[in-house]
């Protein structure tokens, strides 16, 4: 029996390591106060400081600076919207600068007011804001914080998006349907947006709908990295997909995990948010399942996936996801018992009263951080290192 067998880990579980804005330099930071950061369903505050470690060379940006405690020098701004301010704060640690100061606020009939309070003219400015749920504000709020950025002279505007709502309306399914998808994208290009950092995009056609340059980048590699530490026997394990439409996300997840065989849960949609199961194509018995989606939203897909396995002889199943959107009633069908483990990224914030034991939620601080610098240093995307990021 043949174990898995992968790299050195890449995005510590425990640690939260910061870089200097210069070449070779490794840092530790202090934050202001503790993020809220969770393993296994329960509150705890990461590891800061300990032994320095030395990241591979593709790991190390270019960016070249005299003196790496100067901060104010560089022309890199990262400002962070209402959404999720947490990652943002990690994201700014593992670069080794600190947040930029913005004043967000809502009057009382609702309307968001944004202003900067630092200079950013001539700056390349990062915005992190998902449009998460509530999807309508977190999104206006964004477009706002673009704006005030292009009047205030920023010379690139970049919308780091971990998140994208409205990217399941991708396409028409009926008659007389919106695409959605599209009208946001043109949203935040009319609003001054220069390019867009996103996460594991609903649907890579997504991209295409800006008319601007759009960096993806993939959730993959900090899932792997968690799940090789499990040492779960590579003739025990396979993968599967929660529905047809997932089956390529499945495919290149297997082949990460020792080629790992898949398996595909068929499913007829009589709603939105409504899944009924069929059945199931390929094999399960006896072995260790892991579903794969890019997002879990009210987890009728998943859990009704999790049950045919069981059914099907399945030993245990384990759920992997970017996206923790968790609508009622996920966190009950979650924690029911179907699933070994749930496994998600922070791209959402997770509410305290969502947590329950199953849950690991890792850290994509570092993957989002590292593309940061790749970008503001106009790093080429087709160097090879770069894609074992998971960026397209």
């Amino acid at each position: 029996m043949a174990a898995l067998a992968f790299s050195a880990s890449l995005f510590s579980m425990n640690k939260v390591r910061c870089r200097l804005p210069c070449r070779n330099a490794v840092v530790t930071c202090n934050l202001g106060e503790p993020l809220k950061y969770m393993y296994n369903g329960k509150p705890s505050v990461p590891i800061i400081g300990g032994e320095q470690v030395t990241f591979p060379s593709f790991l190390v940006s270019n960016q070249q600076e005299a003196d790496p405690f100067k901060k104010n020098d560089t022309r890199l701004r990262i400002f962070s919207g209402t959404a999720n301010p947490a990652l943002s704060q990690e994201i700014a640690c593992y670069m080794g600068l600190e947040l930029g100061k913005i004043k967000i606020k809502r009057f009382a009939d609702g309307e968001i007011y944004v202003q900067l309070q630092e200079s950013v003219r001539g700056c390349d400015v990062y915005l992190v804001q998902p449009t998460s749920p509530p999807a309508n504000e977190n999104l206006m709020e964004l477009l706002v914080m673009i704006d005030a950025c292009r009047r205030a002279s920023a010379k690139n505007i970049t919308a780091v998006i971990p998140y994208f709502g409205y990217a399941r309306a991708d396409r028409k399914t009926q008659g007389r349907e919106s695409i959605a998808a599209k009208l946001v994208a043109n949203l935040i290009t009319e609003a001054g947006a220069g390019r867009v950092l996103a996460c594991d995009l609903h649907s890579g056609q997504s991209m295409g709908y800006f008319d601007i340059p759009v960096d993806h980048v993939h959730g993959q590699p900090v899932i792997l990295d968690y799940l090789a530490s499990k040492t779960i026997c590579s003739d025990d394990l396979v993968v599967v997909s929660p529905d047809v439409g997932g089956v390529a996300r499945a495919r290149a997840f297997a082949k990460k995990l020792s080629d790992a065989p898949l398996a595909i849960v068929d499913k007829r949609r009589q709603g939105h948010n409504v899944a009924e199961v069929m059945n199931l194509i390929g094999d399960v018995r006896g072995k260790v399942a892991v579903m794969v989606d890019d997002m879990i939203d009210t987890a009728g897909t998943i859990s009704k996936g999790a049950a045919l396995l069981h059914q099907e002889g399945a030993r245990e199943v384990y759920a992997c996801t970017t996206h923790a959107v968790f609508s009622p009633p996920a966190i009950e069908r979650l924690s029911s018992g179907l699933f070994q483990e749930v496994i998600i990224t922070n791209t959402i914030p997770v509410a305290e009263k969502n947590y329950f034991p199953q849950l690991t939620v890792l850290s994509v601080a570092n993957l989002l951080g590292e593309t940061i610098w790749r970008v503001h240093d106009d790093c080429s995307g087709g160097f090879e290192p770069y894609s074992s990021l998971g960026i397209d």
